[in-house]
């Protein structure tokens, strides 16, 4: 039983966050390593206007890092030109468009 509990706890604790705070900034990560392009669109970007272009690793995770001021910000991924959830977002609202979009909280 003790096993079991520690193999969930580990792999939890392996998984990385798809959107994490650091010094550097905001890191935003979507797995996608069939896609050819990933873009990241948020109220701080003016949503699809300004979408910012993410950057494939090796391992097939587009990441990105973005400076943002302290506060509560919404967000969503356009794969190929599709819009995309986070799958790894737990906070999500409603938008008028009848999806949802993420939250991330920067503190």
């Amino acid at each position: 039983m003790a096993t079991k509990r520690a193999r969930k706890t580990a792999a939890k604790t392996a998984r990385k966050e798809s959107a994490a705070t650091s010094p550097a900034g905001q890191t935003f990560r979507f797995n996608a390593p069939t896609a050819m392009s990933v873009l990241l669109a948020g109220d701080f970007t003016h949503w699809q206007q300004q979408a910012i272009p993410m950057h494939k690793g090796p391992d097939g995770v587009w990441t990105v890092t973005v400076n943002l001021p302290p506060g509560t910000y919404h967000y969503r991924f356009i794969v190929d030109g599709e819009w995309r959830d986070d799958p790894e977002c737990t906070l999500r609202v409603p938008n008028p468009f009848g999806t949802e979009n993420c939250v991330v909280k920067v503190p």
